[in-house]
């Protein structure tokens, strides 16, 4: 994998400087002049003024294919995190697509760099592998298979894809492990203990059987070879810094507080959370629930506060709360802001980009596999 910064033509720091009306009126000036051969891409966890100005919303993956899907786009500009992007040049620059392109690629841009995602950067390749050889001692690692959630560096899913695994995302963990199991008799989880957690749990898979894997600990991630071998899924230490704050005391507040209220929340949450709550699912199911339910209904939702702010601005018939007393966004999301994102887009019109995104050709081929078994079990 490649991540590449041009040299600039336009400097960032006069940007700043803008306002935001300003660097709207940019910014609508740029898509004017490319029209479709430009897609800007905005994941739900984004600012409400990028949102604003993004051609298609939606999840990490959701965005990735639709943009790929597009035969007149030329250039992405992700409003998300750098593995968001590897996967957008991933999809949008597979070989039949570039064929249909005659070899032309679709260039994909990250507005800011330092856009990145912590629970990804919780599972570095060469933990993994360490992990791998490690596990390799004490088991048959044939008879494991690896999975990785979406919100993983491409290396990471080019790794699944050598090894015989699949990706997931949170809407079809279940049906990731079940696919793996069918293969092996263990799976491999990483880098997010709590959906992997929790959705083993639900399908009969006790604590017992999931020991945890410490990358940092010296000797076989912390475990003893006898928590590894009666294992049957191998959790890796990594979490979301946004779902993991959310406690089992702010739900007993809010029931307390708004009797009849539902608790929502995304499986990223930990297990004593995930248990309590009235319902879970996906960034997307979260979105379709709120939007399906009848006028009055009382929500609090665990998830990106932005994402909760703009759903109970969206839905006013309904009483909708952030599920914490405590403000907690996404902070490496939150740094894509107008400025950088009208930046990146007139240096793209320039012919001096900047923040480019390319995943060399090894590590696309091999997490395109990986991808596409994750398509074949949804």
């Amino acid at each position: 994998m490649t991540a590449t910064l041009d040299a600039p033509k336009f400097e960032l720091k006069p940007y700043k400087s803008l306002s935001n009306e300003q660097l709207q009126e940019r910014i609508q000036k740029i898509r004017d002049e490319l029209g479709p051969k430009l897609l800007i891409l905005g994941h739900h966890y984004q600012q409400d003024e990028v949102i604003a100005q993004v051609d298609l919303t939606g999840d990490s993956y959701q965005l990735s294919q639709m943009a790929a899907d597009s035969s007149d786009c030329r250039a992405i500009a992700f409003c998300g995190v750098h593995f968001m992007a590897e996967t957008a040049d991933i999809l949008a620059n597979r070989p039949e697509k570039l064929a249909e392109r005659g070899g032309e690629r679709v260039r994909v841009i990250l507005p800011d760099m330092a856009a990145g995602c912590s629970m990804a950067d919780m599972a570095a390749i060469d933990q993994i592998e360490d992990a791998w050889d490690q596990l390799g001692e004490v088991l048959d690692t044939e008879d494991i298979t690896p999975v990785t959630y979406i919100n993983s560096a491409a290396s990471l899913k080019a790794f699944v894809g050598r090894h015989g695994g699949i990706v997931c995302t949170s809407s079809n963990a279940q049906a990731a492990l079940e696919w793996s199991f069918a293969k092996t008799s263990r799976v491999m989880f990483f880098p997010d203990q709590h959906l992997g957690r929790n959705t083993a749990l639900g399908m009969g898979i006790t604590t017992d059987e999931m020991p945890v894997w410490d990358p940092y600990a010296e000797e076989l991630g912390g475990n003893s070879a006898e928590m590894l071998q009666q294992s049957k899924v191998i959790l890796w230490k990594g979490h979301c810094s946004v779902h993991q704050m959310f406690r089992p005391e702010h739900v007993a507040l809010f029931r307390e507080q708004h009797p009849g209220i539902k608790i929502l929340v995304h499986p990223e949450c930990p297990r004593e959370v995930f248990e309590i709550a009235d319902e879970f699912g996906s960034t997307g199911k979260i979105i379709r629930m709120v939007e399906s339910a009848p006028p009055g209904t009382k929500w609090a939702i665990g998830t990106e506060l932005h994402l909760v702010n703009r759903l109970k601005q969206e839905h006013p018939e309904q009483e909708v709360y952030f599920l914490s007393p405590v403000v907690c966004m996404c902070a490496t999301m939150y740094r894509i802001d107008l400025a950088h994102l009208c930046w990146s887009l007139e240096n793209l019109v320039a012919g001096t980009p900047v923040n480019t995104i390319e995943v060399d050709e090894e590590t696309a081929r091999w997490s395109l596999v990986a991808l596409e078994r994750m398509l074949e079990v949804r």
